[in-house]
């Protein structure tokens, strides 16, 4: 007797973080639980390359969390100009629900001291922790989304030294907290 062969199917994806529908290919809604998927946001945030990644859970459907978003490499190259210094740092804080690793990434508009690079890179993370450490990560991608965090992280550096480029190169979750 044969046997019947089964399948794939689509199966819709919610991300709520951008307001986006997707879907994924599979025999089985439980085969998608703790997926990757790579979602480009370059058109949805006007021509700065930036990918997302997210990892499907199963809460009352199929819904992706966001996991890590950076920038990518070729934007921050054409973005780099001669004759400017960029600071950038890693640093690992905790959420109210996780602990994220930050890597800012800064431009100033000319060549300026070691000092001046120093004193950036340390108020832009005091400023971070701070501004991370009530939030949800949820919360937290929709603000580097929205431009939010970089344009106050721009605002509060602005008084050490104007910067032509200021942004988060990668927020990443590291641990979720139950």
């Amino acid at each position: 007797m044969a046997v019947a062969k089964k399948r794939k199917k689509f199966f819709k994806i919610e991300i709520p973080v951008i307001r986006k529908e997707t879907q994924l290919q599979a025999y089985e809604e439980k085969e998608l639980e703790g997926r990757v998927i790579k979602y480009d946001l370059t058109r949805f945030l006007k021509g700065k390359s930036s990918v997302i990644n997210l990892k499907v859970e199963i809460k009352e459907g199929l819904v992706a969390v966001p996991k890590k978003i950076q920038l990518m490499p070729y934007f921050i190259r054409r973005v780099l100009r001669k004759g400017t210094n960029y600071v950038e740092d890693s640093f690992s804080t905790k959420c109210k629900d996780s602990s994220v690793r930050i890597k800012p990434f800064l431009i100033t508009r000319r060549k300026v001291s070691r000092a001046v690079r120093k004193a950036l890179r340390n108020r832009a993370k005091e400023f971070l922790i701070e501004y991370v450490k009530d939030k949800s990560s949820e919360i937290l991608f929709e603000d580097i989304i929205k431009n939010h965090i970089q344009k106050n992280l721009s605002l509060n550096l602005k008084k050490i030294y104007p910067l032509s480029f200021c942004d988060i190169r990668v927020f990443q979750v590291e641990e979720e907290k139950d």
